[in-house]
């Protein structure tokens, strides 16, 4: 049995029930059917101590597990949106619906319409559409991470490399997604600070983000207005966040602060500061993973390793942090293994070093249709060369290649 909560506000008088409705002990009060025909009905109804429930593994008891979670957790957010219980029983989804959706959510995820949906978030000058794009891609992309965290990785890290059309879009993502990973499963920071970081750093920059899309199609130098207001962009985005209605003094804090250089532990610092500087460590790595017109992309092993010491050249708390998380090779980086294959990383592995790799040249430089996998922990598959996206002439399917870094792809 599991009992959600609901109103009485959400039972109509005169209309049979949709569901049998329930004290907090599971009792049953009135069947499935029954007729409330007056007020006084409803307050004897309403009058019982601990609330009323209904049952959402009622007539649901022989979906998987997987697909009740689905239902109820469609149902709970119908009774928080204080919705009626006819109104609850009318858009129930099917036991096949639910199905189907599993299967969908199987499918792999749309990516370029993600990237899209961010670049027009990051360009919306109106506060109110401003925080529902936010709140939309923090649950889609929150949602990616848990599922699949190394498909995130992939295409985040192969559409930096690959494409400069949407720059600060992919780039906050990929910040935002390599946060989440350390701060989650190296840092153990609490998910509430996991979530305001999330935030943060998809916002770190956007009063700039016009400027860093020109930038990054740009071949003469920054002039000086440019440089202002690049020096200038983290306080000018805390206050454009500030106008759009954003509060919480710790996102606005590691907003403001994400772009200073300051080395040291994390431990002795507040929230916001040490949001700021792993904000500021994933930051200084994707920007190095993205081609401009005035340099080549940089290999992801490469842009890792230079986030990995701090200003004064020791060892930096939040960038050991990041490799630890996401890998020396991360998913969506090339790489050369011992048989002298050219590879994509698909899976981060059981050390930084040693990933599951997608084979996608043979050793004579021919692409592979159907590329396959191999465990770089394997002596006779080791990596033995970091080798940059420019160097690698072949055009992935990205559909097919998410399909690889889903566990048992």
């Amino acid at each position: 049995m599991n009992l959600v909560p609901v109103s009485v506000d959400s039972i109509r008088l005169k209309q049979p029930l949709p569901f049998h409705l329930l004290d907090k002990a599971g009792v049953l009060i009135a069947k499935k059917g029954f007729v409330i025909e007056t007020d006084e009905g409803l307050l004897e109804v309403a009058a019982r101590e601990g609330g009323l429930y209904i049952d959402a593994d009622n007539n649901e008891n022989q979906a998987p597990k997987d697909v009740q979670r689905a239902f109820v957790d469609q149902l709970q957010t119908m009774v928080r949106e204080q919705r009626n219980i006819g109104y609850i029983a009318k858009t129930r989804l099917s036991l096949d619906a639910l199905q189907r959706r599993e299967a969908e959510q199987n499918l792999p995820f749309d990516w370029l319409d993600l990237q899209v949906q961010a670049n027009h978030l990051l360009h919306d000058g109106n506060a109110q559409s401003f925080r529902d794009r936010l709140a939309h891609i923090d649950t889609v992309l929150s949602r990616q991470i848990v599922r699949n965290p190394d498909g995130a990785l992939f295409a985040l890290i192969y559409l930096s490399a690959s494409e400069t059309g949407m720059y600060s879009a992919t780039h906050a993502m990929l910040v935002a997604v390599m946060c989440v990973l350390a701060a989650r499963e190296v840092l153990n920071w609490p998910e509430d600070e996991v979530g305001v970081l999330f935030k943060a750093a998809l916002t770190m920059n956007v009063a700039m983000t016009e400027l860093q899309d020109r930038l990054s199609r740009q071949k003469a130098p920054l002039d000086a207005e440019q440089r202002a207001r690049v020096r200038d962009h983290a306080e000018r985005s805390a206050q454009l966040l500030a106008a759009f209605g954003i509060d919480d003094p710790v996102w606005l804090g590691a907003v403001r602060a994400h772009h200073e250089p300051t080395p040291g532990p994390l431990g002795p610092r507040d929230a916001a500061h040490r949001m700021a500087r792993l904000i500021q460590r994933a930051d200084m790595f994707a920007a190095r993973l993205a081609p401009r017109m005035t340099r080549p992309p940089t290999a992801p092993a490469v842009a890792m390793q230079a986030c990995y010491f701090d200003e004064l050249r020791k060892v930096d708390e939040a960038g050991a942090a990041l490799i630890k998380a996401v890998g020396i090779y991360q998913p969506g980086a090339f790489v050369r293994i011992a048989t002298d294959e050219i590879a994509v990383v698909v899976r981060r592995g059981s050390n930084t070093s040693t990933p599951r790799v997608a084979v996608v040249l043979n050793r004579n430089g021919v692409p592979i249709v159907e590329p396959p996998t191999r465990e770089t922990s394997a002596k006779d598959y080791r990596i033995v060369a970091s080798v940059a996206h420019r160097d690698v002439r072949v055009q992935l399917n990205l559909e097919r290649m998410l399909l690889l870094t889903q566990s048992g792809g």
